[in-house]
């Protein structure tokens, strides 16, 4: 992997335009699978995550092409029900084209997948979200094959937690279950899996309900060709609006969705920050440290478990003490140690990080774990005295597209190194 020689001091100004969404993009290329017929989805993040999807799409049998963020998806009469392992490893999101092919297929094959080390991610509620469905699943030598057993006209899906991934797996599987109404109880509410919905909808779907704790999805025999835009990625906004404040700068954030973003937005006033919000777009502006928080990572609409390790490294120099709990992924704070050795005095106990503020932090030289991770180590970077070097800062492409280009346009110095 490469790393980023980040020259901390400057203060961001400026623009930058928000990208489309990432977590909306994947399942949205997954339920492709399900249709017939040409689709074209449009403000397509050009990600290596995006990429993989694509590949895996081809993979199965459908024709991809991919020019200026829009994907244009066409159907084969050849659909292959396996993924390779090689690109199933890579991302979680890929697990999502399961239900798809076995409803297509009568029966697929996935191997279980990879992603970001941020804690235990298990993919139970997909398979017992399916089993519901009238899948039956087996798991051998790490592969989950999912065959089509039962035709319901009814089922009932209700999971121990708002699984955002499950929700959508379920929602997407469903749809095209001809004389099956669904109820997913429980589901989880963020703006992707409205979007997932919209997309659906306008393929010929019957699905109510999205960005609810309930969703109601009738199945329909056939899905129809659509145009869809994907929705702009309030986590990027957010990391860029978090690392204005961070920088003391004051940064225009253009093509956002502020509805999307009001924990993150709150949590910024909070902490001292000026934030003016229009209807697409926000701008931040931060003059002085931070104000402590007290803040509860928690599914949509709670503050996002995404931003938790930007909002941390952004804290680090707070005057004061904030306190953080992480209710989604409670082991994810692999970020934390390389914060330390840039100065932080964080105290992590059961979930829940310490943040006492520092005055300032000092570079070094740091490793980001994972994407969310290598974020907040450049936003570090960037508060950082001197120069810090983030190494194996690739995770970050799977996240942030254009990222080099958005930097430096703000004025931040950041060089990319190879290997």
């Amino acid at each position: 992997m490469g790393k980023f020689i980040v020259h901390g001091g400057v203060r961001l100004e400026g623009s930058v335009k928000i990208s489309g969404a990432k977590n909306a993009a994947l399942p949205i290329l997954a339920a492709t699978i399900l249709l017939d017929e040409p689709v074209i989805v449009r403000n397509v993040p050009d990600l290596m995550d995006v990429r993989t999807m694509l590949e895996i799409l081809r993979s199965v049998g459908y024709g991809v092409r991919f020019e200026k963020n829009a994907v244009l998806v066409e159907p084969s009469a050849d659909l292959k029900g396996e993924v390779p392992y090689e690109l199933v490893r890579k991302m979680r999101a890929s697990f999502n084209v399961l239900g798809p092919l076995a409803v297509k297929c009568g029966e697929a094959c996935v191997s279980l997948p990879g992603g970001c080390s941020i804690g235990v991610r298990p993919v139970d509620f997909h398979l017992e979200g399916l089993q519901k469905l009238g899948f039956s699943i087996e798991i051998e030598h790490g592969v989950v094959k999912a065959r089509r057993e039962k035709k319901l006209q009814e089922c009932y899906v209700s999971f121990p937690f708002p699984s955002v991934g499950a929700t959508e797996h379920i929602m997407t599987t469903a749809a095209l279950l001809d004389g099956t109404r669904t109820i997913i109880d429980n589901a989880a509410m963020e703006p992707e899996i409205v979007d997932l919905a919209d997309f659906l909808v306008k393929c010929g779907a019957k699905v109510s309900g999205a960005g609810s704790r309930r969703i109601e999805v009738e199945g329909v025999r056939k899905l129809s060709s659509c145009d869809h835009a994907i929705i702009p990625d309030r986590i990027e906004a957010g990391t860029y609006a978090i690392a204005a404040a961070a920088t003391r700068g004051e940064v225009l954030l253009e093509n956002v969705r502020p509805d999307h973003m009001m924990a993150a937005i709150d949590a910024l006033r909070q902490s001292g920050a000026e934030v003016r919000v229009e209807k697409e777009s926000i701008q931040v502006r931060m003059d002085k440290r931070p104000k402590p928080l007290k803040l509860q990572v928690t599914p949509y609409p709670g503050f996002p478990t995404d931003l938790q390790p930007q909002m941390i490294a952004y804290l680090s120099v707070a005057e004061g003490t904030s306190v953080i709990v992480e209710t989604v992924f409670k082991s994810r704070f692999q970020h934390v140690d390389e914060l330390r050795r840039l100065g932080a005095r964080i105290e992590l106990t059961d979930g829940t990080a310490i943040v006492y503020g520092v005055e300032k932090l000092q570079g070094t030289i740091v490793t980001a774990t994972d994407l969310r991770a290598a974020a907040a180590l450049v936003i570090a970077g960037l508060m950082a005295e001197g120069t810090t070097t983030v190494e194996e800062i690739d995770h970050i492409f799977r996240g942030y597209e254009n990222l080099m280009e958005k930097l430096s346009k703000l004025g931040a110095v950041v060089e990319y190194q190879n290997g």
